[in-house]
């Protein structure tokens, strides 16, 4: 992996009115600290960042931070923030880092082929997009890649299955699965069953039997008869 370089300027003052001044003249505020080491404030050109972001390794990119005369030293980018409206970056974070000790990142995984399952109308999950991996930075990989063509319905792809890249691991159990192929759901069918089920009683139920009067009929019928026995009692 080539290192990015990212040219940063020392920062003194703190606080919103500094933060803006700076995105004005084209920088934006950053911070660069570490385990066992002193937190720096620094100013960037978001460019330049960007132009590293959206390189093959996104985030995962290993940027060599140069501060004025200072010795350049190796980071990862560990937090950023935009603008809510502009989507323009507007303050990062850096980690740093030692380049003869393993980091902890996520790369994208990514499934080749087609599975046999799937052919015959199973349906395939990844259950991993990332898969959090453990390696030295100058290995870190821009993708993993998994052939799930042998998969069958039923079946399910290991993280211990997986090839990797010399020196990197996965931080996962190797029984945990990441891929699977599962027969086509049927959960549509039974719930239309079910619908179907509820609504046969109240059909059935809205329709009178034969030669019953209906409510309304009855209710009448029942006025009718009251009437007639208060004109008898007044009779």
């Amino acid at each position: 992996m080539e290192f990015v370089k990212i040219q940063a300027l020392p920062r003194s003052e703190r606080g919103k009115s500094s933060a803006a001044r700076l995105r004005r003249e084209g920088r934006i505020p950053a911070v660069a600290y570490g385990k066992g080491r002193d937190t720096v404030a620094l100013s960037i050109s978001p460019k330049e960042l960007l132009t590293a972001l959206e390189g093959p390794f996104g985030l995962n990119a290993v940027m060599e931070i140069v501060v004025d005369q200072a010795a350049p030293f190796p980071a990862l980018v560990s937090d950023y923030s935009y603008h809510p409206v502009t989507r323009t970056l507007e303050h990062v974070d850096f980690l740093q880092i030692d380049l003869d000790k393993p980091v902890d990142v996520e790369v994208p995984l990514i499934v080749t082929g087609k599975a046999a399952g799937v052919v015959t109308g199973g349906v395939l999950r990844q259950v991993y997009r990332m898969l959090p991996i453990s390696c030295l930075p100058r290995d870190i990989p821009q993708t993993i890649e998994h052939d799930v063509t042998a998969l069958e319905q039923g079946q399910a792809a290991k993280v211990a299955e997986v090839k990797l890249p010399a020196g990197v691991t996965i931080r996962l159990p190797a029984e945990q699965t990441i891929i699977s192929v599962v027969a086509p759901e049927a959960e549509p069918v039974a719930e239309a069953a079910a619908e179907g089920a509820a609504a046969a009683p109240a059909e059935g139920a809205a329709a009178p039997a034969e030669g019953a009067a209906a409510p309304a009929e009855k209710a009448d019928d029942k006025a009718k008869d009251k009437k007639g026995g208060e004109k008898k009692a007044g009779k």
